[in-house]
């Protein structure tokens, strides 16, 4: 129910009107009644009434008083107008305020019910509408957190969007966008992650960082407007507290990349600028916080050549050297660095390079170093691409180290079975033995067997004849020195025999057989 005021002067009309209303049928109640302003004032807020019909001309404080005052101190009232006057000056001041219904006297009770029944309903639809609104509100609210992803992520990529389109939403946010400078941040975490860690960067971003206006996630990466007037110094500092929480708390490397500041209207360059900063991540590595300051121009591309390059490391790997090699990887990538060649330069330049490599393959290994290829584009620093260029040419270069090592020892191998079957010949040397062995190079066949087995080629032999003489004469007794010199190789020259013997076994022929060692 609805509670009614009535206010008249004469006690006819206020005591016939109050008399005569069917208040319940109109969904009203009659809560008090009043002699004119000043009263009904009084009585107000005691009663407090819903609808107050009242008087127009009242002695003290007439009807348009009454409803200045009321409507000031209860601005949620409803009136009613019940006047003799005609004219439409005392219609026009009660409309100020709101009174729609306006009754000349006399009226009956049907014109008072209809009055009523109309100020009801139009209560209620003012109700509805407010309950609409209000529903609709928070609608927004709960939903105005996406609009201004979207708005941030549209902005930054769709390149229809102007000017006409940021003072629409700076409006719907509450945004001083268009006029005032702001900066462009930008997080990217490296390892293997899920959206609620960028969720997680970008609340801690809100707490410790000063002037975030709007956030988004684009590519897989966060995008934070800042307001552009912060202390760039500070601002880095905080950015820095951002990262380091973050890394305490979720144990992943997040790279930060920062823009200059300019009007929100030039955002996609300062967008551009951004991603331009990340990406310098490839030469720097991960982890850090990027700057305009950080970029430097790409240099000539002096000293950079790839075919020479691949030709000289890949010499390096199927000799074997494994430190030689990794040191010349070390001096490429150096290389690529102070370069700062465009990413995609300096990347098919390490393709070439790994192509190469994949050609000086053994044959078993081909398939899978030819698969491990797709790897490369995948790999985002230079730093990642030194790491898969390095164990790639170590693991070659140490196939090819141990299969020079087997093949040394197998061609050092041949060698002593030669000088195990002719070590009694006199003109045995190290030329004939390679001339057996397909012709190959005399000094080196003297280099790998010296890397072999310890020992110069000639030294070898003449221990096998003085070791063989040894046993001969164990097992013969009495043998003369001239046919040992001539049974073990020296053609019969037994003065040289004794000076070998004597420097391996320490005493001459004679006097190892007198002691019979």
């Amino acid at each position: 129910m609805y509670k009614v005021m009535l206010v008249d002067d004469e006690r006819v009309i206020l005591e016939g009107i109050s008399q005569v209303v069917d208040w319940a049928a109109a969904g009203t109640e009659l809560v008090d009644t009043a002699r004119n302003g000043i009263e009904a004032l009084d009585k107000i807020g005691h009663s407090r009434p819903d609808i107050i019909i009242t008087d127009i001309s009242m002695p003290g404080l007439d009807g348009l008083g009454l409803i200045e005052k009321a409507s000031e101190a209860y601005p949620g009232l409803r009136f009613i107008m019940l006047s003799g006057y005609k004219e439409f000056e005392y219609a026009r001041r009660a409309m100020q305020y709101g009174v729609k219904h306006y009754l000349l006297k006399p009226c009956n009770e049907n014109q008072i019910h209809d009055a009523l029944s109309e100020l009801l309903q139009e209560h209620q639809d003012a109700q509805v509408k407010e309950h609409v609104a209000g529903e609709m509100k928070q609608r927004l609210q709960r939903v105005l957190p996406h609009v201004k992803e979207q708005f941030l992520l549209e902005f930054m990529t769709n390149q229809t969007y102007g000017p006409v389109d940021l003072e629409y939403y700076q409006e719907l946010f509450d945004l001083e966008l268009e006029d005032n400078e702001v900066r462009l941040l930008l997080f990217r975490i490296a390892d293997e992650h899920d959206y609620s860690h960028l969720f997680a960067i970008k609340n801690i971003a809100s707490d410790l960082l000063p002037h975030v206006l709007l956030s988004t996630t684009i590519e897989g990466k966060l995008l934070i407007l800042l307001g552009g007037s912060s202390d760039p110094a500070g601002l880095k500092e905080s950015i820095e507290e951002v990262r380091t929480a973050f890394t305490r708390l979720y144990k992943l490397e997040v790279t930060a990349a920062l823009s200059e500041a300019d009007r929100m209207i030039q955002s996609r360059r300062l967008f551009r600028e951004a991603l331009q900063c990340l990406n310098h991540r490839f030469f720097i590595g991960e982890g850090k916080l990027i700057t305009k300051n950080d970029l430097a121009l790409a240099g000539e591309c002096d000293g950079v050549h790839v075919e020479q390059d691949a030709e000289q490391l890949c010499q390096l790997i199927k000799s074997g050297k494994i430190e030689e090699a990794a040191t010349e990887v070390d001096r490429l990538f150096d290389l690529l660095s102070g370069q700062q060649l465009e990413i995609g330069i300096t990347r098919s330049y390490v393709v070439q390079l790994y192509s190469a490599m994949i050609h000086v393959c053994p044959p078993e290994e081909a398939t899978e170093f030819t698969q491990r290829m797709a790897e490369l584009p995948h790999i985002d620093t230079l730093s990642g691409l030194k790491s898969f260029v390095a164990s790639s040419a170590a693991r070659l270069t140490s196939g090819y180290y141990k299969n020079h090592i087997s093949r040394q020892s197998s061609a050092v191998e041949k060698m002593m079975d030669i000088v195990d079957r002719h070590y009694g010949e006199a003109d045995l040397s190290l030329n004939g033995v390679a001339h057996q062995m397909l012709y190959m190079n005399p000094d080196y066949l003297g280099k790998i067997f010296k890397k072999v087995t310890g020992e110069n080629f000639s030294n070898y032999v003449n221990r096998l004849r003085i070791e063989r003489a040894c046993d001969h004469i164990r097992r013969g007794g009495d043998v003369k020195v001239f046919e040992l010199a001539e049974l073990f190789g020296f053609g019969g020259n037994s003065q040289y025999f004794s000076q070998v013997f004597k420097k391996w076994t320490g005493m001459t022929p004679t006097e190892f057989r007198r002691i019979g060692l």
